[in-house]
């Protein structure tokens, strides 16, 4: 149950010419605060360079496939909005980092734009100095106010000009390229970067890029409706393997060439949902399992054993790319340590039409799973609903999906690099209702909660990120969605707030005063 505020306190900051007052937030449980987990545990909030950096066409960068995607297929973005401006991170930078360091963040997650540093996508083309400079600056920006850096090196923005070059991903042309991009950035940041994340959600690339077209580039096959291009029974299959090749190059490149000078680490990000049997039935037991291998296991089998899960093999058959032996290797063990994104579970249901009856079954990345999905059971949803219809809150589901990977997957060191919750935006509420996020601050509190119950039974979990630290640009959900701990006033010159959640998390993360040392009496 949530406590709610009982009293308040101001605190004046200067942030950017504006002052900002901070409510106090009380501890839902006294008992619990970062002193419940390990010392080193790192607690953050996230965000990434399409959805907040803004400055789209500034100062030499490119468009992205996103920046394309947006404008040309305005109907697949739920409000039609484009992020030219999104929130401005690109001019107000220090204005936000002021904001994490009174909230006590200890890192801060952000990604590099690609098109911003790399106008023309290669090297050959030439470096812009003043992205290198933007992100320098960022960097140090943090560094100096004790906030670790934590970065992405492609959070889906694809230059646009290698789309139109190849296809991007599509072709095995990008490996090369990633690999020289990533290379910059090593280079260039890498004294001062010690957690790099390669990519973040590739199956969420394949699959909205190229099963769905919901994202960029937007392919998919016609029966899905709205796509000009795309099979969506192939093209998901070879973008996530040549992710996979690229993600691998890239590790490969800063373990020999980078990591022992500049002593950092380097993983993968990959999102799912837990899937739980709809009944005790040994069928639906097994499409849990077999969602989970076709969501999470196509990416984190590969970097673990060196290739596809076995049930994605059987059935998806030829479609499904070959490693070499070169290949193979390459992969297997390309990661310091897993990123996991989780939001919500949905229940797994084995479908009606035998597994075996092939023909009868639409050939797409969706129907090969042979899995229904849903998330209501006897009409009870399987978690708190939310403004979103994909994301209901269960907390106890991320303890099973971390002691999951520890099972299968040899317990590597996890950052939980995106949880959170969204509301919708509706703009008829006033600045104080919308402050009032209390299904945000018992989300994060019981997310926290659920992972110091899977590290007691050997989870080994290394940080938490909040999505998002600030309201951005969501993707296909443009503006109509609001993640963040600070609000973003769109209509006001970007004036942001700290809600109600961003309170709890710096009450949360707050030290608390030592108690006085007791002496007996002489």
């Amino acid at each position: 149950m949530i406590i709610q505020n009982q009293f308040l306190f101001c605190v004046l900051a200067l942030a950017g010419g504006f002052l900002a007052t901070i409510h106090a937030a009380e501890p839902i449980r006294d008992s619990f605060d970062r002193s419940s987990f390990p010392a080193d545990f790192v607690f953050g909030a996230g965000s990434n360079a399409f959805s907040a950096e803004g400055a789209a066409a500034v100062d030499g960068k490119t468009p992205s496939i996103w920046d394309t995607f947006t404008k040309n297929y305005p109907e697949r973005i739920h409000d039609q909005s484009t992020p030219n401006d999104s929130v401005d991170f690109y001019h107000r930078y220090k204005e936000d980092i002021k904001l994490m360091k009174l909230i006590g963040l200890d890192s801060f997650r952000f990604s590099i734009s690609w098109p911003r540093l790399l106008p023309k996508g290669k090297i050959s083309g030439g470096v812009n100095p003043l992205g290198v400079k933007f992100y320098n600056d960022l960097i140090d920006e943090l560094i100096a106010n004790d906030i670790k850096p934590f970065v992405t090196l492609f959070h889906w923005d694809l230059p646009q000009v290698l789309e139109d070059e190849y296809g991007g991903f599509l072709s095995s042309e990008i490996v090369n390229d990633f690999r020289d991009y990533v290379d910059l950035c090593f280079k260039t940041f890498g004294d001062r970067v010690k957690h790099w994340v390669t990519m973040p959600e590739p199956n969420s690339i394949a699959i909205g890029g190229y099963v769905i077209g919901n994202y960029a580039p937007g392919r998919c096959s016609k029966a899905f409706g709205n796509c000009t291009a795309g099979n969506s029974a192939t093209e998901p299959y070879v973008v996530a393997h040549n992710l996979l090749l690229s993600h691998a190059s890239a590790v490969k490149l800063y373990k020999e060439e980078y990591q022992a000078k500049q002593k950092g680490q380097i993983g993968i990000t990959i999102v799912t949902q837990w899937f739980m049997p709809k009944t005790d039935s040994a069928a639906d037991k097994e499409a849990a399992s077999r969602m989970l291998d076709f969501l999470f296991g196509w990416f984190a089998h590969p970097i673990t054993y060196g290739d596809y899960p076995e049930i994605m093999r059987n059935l998806v058959g030829d479609r499904l790319p070959k490693f070499s032996e070169a290949e193979s290797k390459l992969v297997k063990g390309s990661y310091d340590f897993l990123g996991i994104n989780y939001y919500s579970p949905q229940y797994a249901e084995a479908p009606l039409t035998s597994m075996n009856t092939d023909a009868a079954i639409p050939q797409n990345y969706l129907s090969d799973t042979r899995v229904t999905l849903s998330t209501h059971k006897d009409d009870i949803p399987i978690g708190t609903p939310t403004s979103l219809p994909w994301i209901f809150t269960n907390p106890k589901a991320l303890k099973e999906f971390v002691l999951y990977i520890k099972d299968k997957y040899n317990n590597p060191p996890i950052y939980v690099t995106e949880n959170g919750v969204a509301d919708a935006n509706n703009p008829s509420l006033s600045l104080e209702e919308i402050r009032k996020d209390e299904l945000r601050i018992k989300t994060y509190e019981e997310h926290l909660l659920s992972l110091v119950e899977a590290m007691k039974e050997g989870g080994n979990v290394k940080g938490y990120y909040a999505w998002s630290f600030f309201d951005n640009y969501e993707w296909d959900a443009g503006f109509t969605v609001r993640f963040g701990m600070v609000y973003v006033d769109y209509n006001n010159n970007f004036q942001r707030h700290l809600k109600d959640s961003a309170y709890w998390y710096k009450n949360f993360l707050a030290p608390k005063p030592t108690p006085p040392a007791f002496f007996d009496e002489l």
